[in-house]
């Protein structure tokens, strides 16, 4: 990709995926499935093993340590939008492979800079941006290559397995990189992270796409500009779209401002301690398996906008606990299981809304419309964080944690004002000339 790249494009869907067969079936959504799931494992490992390098090994100070949790998180803003080119414009199976290898390369710098005695916060701060910029371009990719491999009618049900893989993978890869680094210690512990990559990258060759979304660019300054245009244009001018992306936006503001100091106030003011605050976060984030799990029984039952709407006022009443919570268990145990609903609200929510844009999307346009959601998201979040300590400033964390809660009401306002309200099921776009198989398929290998 460059700048001189196409800003005009012609796509050509080839051969859909067969209807009747089922996601257990699918051998190309399994090996996807696998790819993820050790892909979010492996990332949880180098994300323990790297603050430990700096801190513990390297003897880095406060200001470095923020410097390097800002290199890891800069790229998914930076390069959000650039990536959703990329993942219209390139095969995408082709960049998930890519992207593996590159990252298990870039993880073993560190064992290897260790061992040769050069290891220092310089060369995390080069590892931790690249590693950032892997992971944006391997999400556009792997979110946009879903309807490549799995029928239109099981998309939510694919959604939903994958946020379930997502949940787990993020917990058993949290507590199993802490145990890695524990036992290997955390400069040995990127070798097993990039075997991970590895193990990611050979499940990635096996995914084998029915259909892919072909591009012929026309070759002409900005290009790349255009096509970025084209793709945030299209988000905020379509009427489903639109509201989907926005209600995202304004659920991340509300909810960057409340995290900001959750663990702040149940060490605090709540005196929970360690091992409380390791039980509501191991609670919490056990919430999405079972969000994943009813996802696709829910929008079945009820419709898509119910779902989300219901999601998105579920995710702002089980804040309320925090608020009104006094130190003791009892109140660790209300505030646990709060966060374990949200969570699994959040994960109904979540996959429902992904399910509807990935099947209204255009195909030529579904890595750069996922990734003006991703822009949007991660553009909101050091704002408010910023927003969350100025409240906490002038008046008091307690009052950060209120407005937070109360903004969680948006996103729903949002969806309730909108075409998305009267949306009874899940919608099946009506075949247009731009899906006629084409005559020269090539199948990415």
């Amino acid at each position: 990709m460059t700048a001189g790249s196409a800003s005009s494009e012609t796509a050509t869907p080839i051969t859909p995926p067969e209807p009747g067969v089922a996601l257990r079936g699918n051998r190309s959504f399994r090996a996807y499935w696998a790819d993820e799931a050790v892909t979010l494992a492996g990332t949880s490992v180098h994300g323990i093993a790297l603050p430990v390098v700096a801190v513990l090994e390297l003897d880095a100070s406060p200001s470095q340590v923020s410097l390097l949790a800002a290199a890891e998180t800069v790229p998914a803003f930076v390069l959000a939008l650039p990536a959703g080119v990329a993942g219209d414009r390139c095969p995408k199976k082709r960049i998930m492979i890519g992207t593996d290898l590159a990252a298990a390369a870039v993880v073993a710098v560190v064992p290897v800079c260790w061992a040769a005695g050069v290891q220092s916060v310089p060369v995390l701060y080069a590892v931790a941006p690249l590693l950032g910029a892997l992971t944006v371009l391997h999400q556009a990719a792997s979110i946009a290559i879903v309807p490549e491999i799995v029928d239109r009618s099981h998309m939510h049900p694919a959604n939903a397995r994958i946020a379930g893989a997502f949940s787990l993978a993020d917990m058993t890869g949290t507590y199993g990189g802490t145990l890695v680094v524990g036992l290997v210690g955390a400069v040995r512990a990127p070798w097993g992270d990039a075997a991970s990559y590895l193990i990611s990258a050979w499940c990635a060759s096996r995914i084998r796409p029915s259909s892919r979304v072909r591009q012929q660019a026309a070759v002409r300054p900005g290009g790349v500009v255009v096509a970025i245009r084209e793709g945030v244009g299209y988000v905020m001018r379509d009427p489903i779209q639109r509201p989907l992306v926005l209600s995202l936006a304004g659920h991340a503001y509300a909810d960057g401002i409340v995290t900001t100091y959750v663990a702040y106030t149940l060490l605090t003011r709540l005196d929970s301690g360690s091992t409380g605050l390791g039980l509501v976060m191991g609670v919490t984030a056990a919430g999405g398996l079972a969000g994943a799990v009813l996802a696709t029984r829910l929008v079945d039952r009820y419709g898509p906008a119910r779902v989300m709407l219901a999601g998105f006022l579920a995710y702002a009443l089980c804040g309320v606990p925090l608020l009104v919570a006094r130190p003791g268990p009892v109140w660790l145990g209300v505030i646990a299981l709060a966060g374990a609903v949200r969570t699994a609200a959040a994960v109904a929510a979540g996959t429902t809304q992904r399910s509807l844009r990935q099947q209204l999307c255009p195909p030529e346009l579904r890595s750069r419309a996922q990734q003006t959601s991703v822009w949007l998201v991660t553009g909101v979040r050091p704002a408010a964080a910023l927003s969350a300590g100025g409240i906490a400033a002038g008046v008091s964390v307690h009052a950060a944690l209120l407005v937070g809660t109360a903004l969680y009401l948006v996103p729903a306002g949002l969806l309730w004002s909108s075409p998305v309200r009267r949306l009874p099921a899940m919608p099946t776009p009506a075949p247009t000339p731009a899906h006629a198989p084409a005559k020269d398929d090539v199948h990415v290998r």
